[in-house]
């Protein structure tokens, strides 16, 4: 007898412990595959959203000043036929033919084609950016959908847990332990909780058109949450976070890119302050004419044929100088204010990082805690039909927690996704 029922305990143990092993594993693949969901939804992202496209056309369109930042000048070439032939000692010239070119002075076009380069860079940086914004968005957007999908949920399990109170109250007040004002009451929460499921339930819909909205397109089918939200984290402290940021920001090296471009600019802009230089050939026609002449009718080659540009406005290259180094001065200033912001920001954001972690490990707590105690007054209620108001405000207490705590944890992972964006990763 005492082995059978040994036997029988041992049984049940390891039963529970195969159930515990499987909603584990359940679990983790629920979270598992909502994460590579949420891949799937970034890569989305990255192929279709509108302002992302922009922004890589932007850059496409600044590499495509290269070639025209290190080419020269258009060849200039002219052809002249004389309608009445022109009478010269060697013969009758009836048309010319002259091709020459342009060189600007040394270093110009290379002077051009770096500034060029930097600028190319700046664009594509400022894709990186829209583009690690676009992701942050993505993730934020996705936790408030999730959010939002708890909500429901435990909502309509509250609802639930109130209709059984309900009928508890009326069992109650029909044995004579309890007033019918609880049934009344239990009515009253009812009501108000199937009201505010249905504002839940219409919350989804601008919620899914954002999220539509960053992926430009339409999201088909329901959208995949875990069971619990996966917990993001940092692994680096905010020392390094904040170093990070001057290294890795993407605005940040826009900018650099900015200013080195405009130093280049500001290069490119003493050196047309130099003579540029012509090089060419003319080719004349010549028949010849009535007598005896040297060479008569032989054709001409005039070659080479040298020419120089000289700037004589020595103001406007100035002023080129001079619009090249405020534009670098300024973009020197705008890198300060803009580093002085992104560290602010990291602060702050670092902030809810920590204040998401602490609100965690509260809300689990205190949810614990009103579960338990919201049990032991329906227990008191159930045996002497009292307390029942305590039990619908602990209810509440309960709801309100469980709801904190799925809040709290979106804002963790939301905070991290942020500081990411903040220090240049996707």
């Amino acid at each position: 007898m005492w082995l059978r029922e040994n036997r029988n305990q041992n049984c049940k143990i390891s039963f529970m412990k195969t159930l515990i092993i499987f909603l584990s594993l359940l679990f983790f693949n629920s979270s598992l595959f909502a994460q590579k969901e949420l891949d799937a939804y970034l890569k989305t992202a990255s192929k279709n959203n509108a302002a992302l496209k922009s922004a890589f056309s932007e850059y496409r369109a600044a590499l495509e000043m290269l070639p025209q930042a290190r080419a020269l000048p258009d060849m200039n070439v002219m052809f002249q036929h004389f309608t009445t032939p022109l009478l010269l000692e060697m013969g009758e010239q009836r048309f010319n033919f002259s091709v020459s070119q342009m060189f600007p002075w040394f270093g110009q076009l290379k002077a051009q084609e770096q500034a060029a380069a930097e600028m190319a860079k700046a664009k594509y940086e400022s894709f990186i950016n829209n583009r690690n914004k676009l992701f942050y968005e993505v993730k934020s957007t996705y936790s408030k959908l999730y959010v939002q999908h708890k909500s429901v949920q435990i909502t309509e399990e509250n609802l639930r847990l109130l209709r059984s109170f309900r009928e508890l109250a009326r069992i109650s007040f029909e044995a004579g332990k309890g007033s019918f004002v609880n049934v009344l009451r239990a009515e009253m929460e009812i009501a108000e909780m199937e009201n505010e499921l249905v504002y839940l339930q219409d919350s989804e819909l601008p919620l899914r058109t954002e999220f539509e909205k960053l992926l430009n397109t339409k999201t088909s089918g329901s959208l995949t949450f875990p069971d619990t939200l996966w917990k993001d984290s940092l692994k680096d402290n905010k020392t390094i976070l904040l170093d990070s940021i001057a290294a890795n920001n993407p605005s940040l090296k826009k900018m650099d890119y900015e200013i080195s471009s405009w130093e280049k600019q500001i290069e490119v802009a003493k050196k047309m302050n130099y003579p540029s230089f012509t090089f060419g050939a003319t080719y004349m026609n010549m028949s010849k004419r009535t007598g005896d002449f040297y060479d008569n009718g032989k054709d001409m080659w005039m070659f080479p044929e040298i020419g120089m540009m000289i700037p004589l406005n020595k103001k406007k290259y100035d002023a080129m100088v001079n619009e090249a180094k405020f534009k670098s001065e300024s973009a020197t200033y705008q890198k300060i204010n803009m580093a002085n912001e992104l560290t602010s920001e990291m602060e702050m954001g670092y902030r809810d990082y920590l204040n998401a972690q602490r609100r965690v490990i509260l809300y689990t707590r205190l949810y614990k805690l009103a579960k338990n105690a919201r049990e032991l007054l329906l227990s008191t209620f159930s045996a002497a039909g009292t307390d029942f108001e305590e039990v619908l405000r602990m209810q509440q207490e309960e709801l309100g927690y469980a709801l904190m705590l799925e809040d709290a944890r979106a804002m963790l992972n939301t905070s991290v996704a942020y500081i990411n964006y903040l220090t240049g990763k996707k």
